[in-house]
């Protein structure tokens, strides 16, 4: 079972997430802010990290920016969870480190299988690694 932590303050939204992917067998830890993220990201050891790029009280890059100077989440994808049209998504979340997007509202029949397509590269060896 894959542990993935949802960032997200709009409740419809963590919910929906979180029963797609409860439903796919993962457990599922929701944060409503970025600082309970940060936190518990740090403290739960996620295998993925989903992330709305427009919290509230810390924005998205900045904790990008905070989860990918952590030592314990090195290889952890984070992937962008926004509702920003699809092109400056992608933008946003390269120029601010995530692994991949998924826009809003959530496509409920393909939710499940694209966040295990991120857990699945995240653990394949790279090139010069042993296997």
């Amino acid at each position: 079972m894959s542990r993935i932590i949802i960032i997200e303050d709009n409740e419809l939204n963590a919910r929906m997430a979180d029963k797609l992917l409860s439903r796919a067998g993962h457990e599922v830890i929701i944060a409503q802010d970025g600082e309970l993220g940060l936190n518990v990201a740090l403290s739960d050891q996620p295998d993925l990290i989903l992330i709305d790029l427009g919290l509230p009280d810390i924005d998205g890059q900045t904790i990008i920016g905070m989860l990918r100077m952590e030592d314990t989440l090195i290889g952890v994808p984070i992937v962008a969870f926004t509702a920003w049209p699809q092109e400056t998504a992608f933008e946003m979340a390269q120029a601010y480190g995530c692994d991949g997007i998924i826009t809003k509202p959530i496509n409920t029949r393909t939710f499940a299988d694209e966040i295990k397509s991120y857990m699945d590269r995240s653990q394949q060896p790279t090139p010069g690694d042993p296997a």
